[in-house]
């Protein structure tokens, strides 16, 4: 009888073994799905990043957030935006440095998301007629901000991001 038990007992220990390399398995691709390959490589994001939300306060976002943002970019800005210029305006590209002379700045994620929902020329004096409104009835806070949070980090990392040379 001991031996039996004995042998069950490295039969469960196997069968576990096999459920964790299963479950490690089927978690892993569906994570790595999540992961735009460009936010992990010129984003140099691999893990939940600090990004400044208003001047004074910052928030987390992960490689998640990020690739979604990159997502929401890809399928609503880059006709206009591609590497992060400006099509219709050449002088006002999304690089860190016109963000922060815009007026108002845009280099916070609320500032960035405040432009989306209401966009404003580049010296803020009127309404924008080439960048799209985006009402929360088209993307969520969350949506908007992880899209201000890719543009951000794409301004601060990615080679050529809102320059002549992408």
């Amino acid at each position: 009888m001991r031996t039996d038990r004995k042998a069950m007992g490295g039969w469960w220990k196997v069968l576990g073994i096999v459920l964790v390399i299963w479950a490690g398995v089927a978690v892993v691709p569906v994570q790595a799905a999540d992961l735009d390959p460009y936010v992990v490589r010129y984003l140099r994001v691999t893990e939940a990043i600090e990004l400044p939300m208003t001047g004074d306060r910052s928030q987390s976002f992960s490689p998640v957030q990020l690739s979604e943002g990159k997502r929401l970019f890809e399928g609503s800005c880059k006709n206009c935006h591609l590497g992060g210029a400006t099509l219709p305006d050449p002088t006002a590209p999304l690089s860190l440095d016109a963000l922060r002379g815009a007026t108002p700045p845009r280099d916070t994620i609320a500032q960035l998301v405040a432009f989306m929902r209401q966009p404003m020329t580049y010296d803020g004096t009127e309404e924008s007629v080439w960048c799209r409104q985006v009402p929360d009835t088209w993307m969520s806070q969350a949506q908007v901000e992880n899209l201000a949070a890719f543009i951000l980090r794409a301004a601060e990392k990615a080679p050529g991001w809102g320059t002549a040379d992408f």
